[in-house]
Parts: structure tokens; C-alpha cells; sequence
């Protein structure tokens, strides 16, 4: 099968069932890009994903973007994007339309009501295995400082999320630095 009709397939699928926006499509994102077609592997996943929460836009666009771009060049970036975007834009207008006709039926009130602990769940999942990735590369402790003063931060002082990331990866670049430097010198 072509390439760029993979990824066509891929992203529109996440498009399609990507109920909720951008967080409940980062799971179907990774499933299709890391588990079935291995475009990208965790840990690059993982990086693009921290870069594309910074930038602003919709992620899941933002994702369709870089991985149509390094699976398919440009053709498949503009593949990949339209992909994600088509089903939004027919199916909004579709539920829209049914929803505001339907919107007084309890049956509706409960669909739209029972979707949110499925995407509460999906999410779960996805930050427990970034939690794990993190565990690996800096242990438990720095882990869990930092997830704990994250969860601070944006809770209850209503940080924005791009200053956090923004924060933490000039600390990941500096003292990745600082460490550089150390080993330079020790082997001198």
C-alpha cells in the first residue's frame, strides 16, 4: 500500500474518532504512528509531543504535520493535515445538526455525558506511560518532583502549560550543558 494513503488512512481514522479535541486524539495519534505503522518510536514521540504542546494550535494538526512531513516531505505533511481536518469539518457539521435536533432527548444528553470518562481514561494511560519513559531516564525522584510541581503549578497556580514546558526544557538544555562541560574537564 502507497505511503502517502497510509498516512491519508492513519490520520484520517484519529480524525474520525478523535471525539473531544486534541487530548482524546493523542492516544489515537500515538496508536497509529508508534504501534501500527512505527513512522515514530516512543521516545521520539514523546519529544515531538512535549514540542507541539509549546507551539501554539491544535495538536493534533500540529502532530499530522511533523509526522506527514517525516514520513512523506511536504505532500505528506499537506496529506496528513487535510486527513486530520476533513472528518472534523463534515462530521461537526453533521452532529450539529443532529444534536440541535435531538438536544432535548435524554439518550443525547447521556452519549455526550458518557464520552468524557473514556477520554479520561485514554489520557490516563498515555501520562502513565510518559510518567514511566521519565522514570527511566531520571528516576523516581526527580519523577515524581517533577510531576508533583507540575500538577501545582497548573492546578492551583494556573501556570500556563507552554511556560512549564518552556521552563523545563531550558533546564533540560542547560544543565545537559553544565554536565558536558563537567566531562570535558574530567577527561582533560
Amino acid at each position: 500500500m502507497n505511503n502517502q494513503w497510509k498516512l491519508f488512512l492513519a490520520f484520517f481514522r484519529v480524525g474520525m474518532l478523535g471525539y473531544g479535541g486534541g487530548p482524546s486524539s493523542i492516544p489515537l495519534i500515538h496508536t497509529e504512528v508508534v504501534d501500527k505503522y512505527k513512522w515514530l518510536n516512543k521516545d521520539d514521540f514523546s519529544d515531538v509531543l512535549a514540542i507541539a504542546n509549546a507551539l501554539p494550535g491544535p495538536i493534533a494538526t500540529k502532530l499530522a504535520g511533523y509526522v506527514g512531513w517525516r514520513t512523506g516531505g511536504v505532500l505528506g505533511m499537506l496529506n496528513a493535515i487535510i486527513a486530520t481536518t476533513l472528518p472534523t469539518v463534515f462530521l461537526l457539521m453533521l452532529l450539529l445538526s443532529t444534536l440541535n435536533h435531538f438536544k432535548g432527548v435524554a439518550w443525547v444528553q447521556g452519549m455526550s455525558n458518557a464520552v468524557v470518562p473514556v477520554v479520561g481514561v485514554m489520557l490516563a494511560t498515555l501520562t502513565w506511560e510518559f510518567i514511566e519513559k521519565s522514570k527511566e531516564s531520571l528516576g523516581w525522584k526527580i519523577t515524581s518532583l517533577i510531576v508533583v510541581a507540575s500538577f501545582i503549578l497548573l492546578y492551583f497556580l494556573n501556570v500556563h502549560p507552554a511556560i512549564l514546558i518552556g521552563c523545563l526544557v531550558g533546564y533540560a538544555f542547560f544543565s545537559k550543558s553544565k554536565n558536558e562541560k563537567k566531562k570535558k574537564v574530567k577527561a582533560s
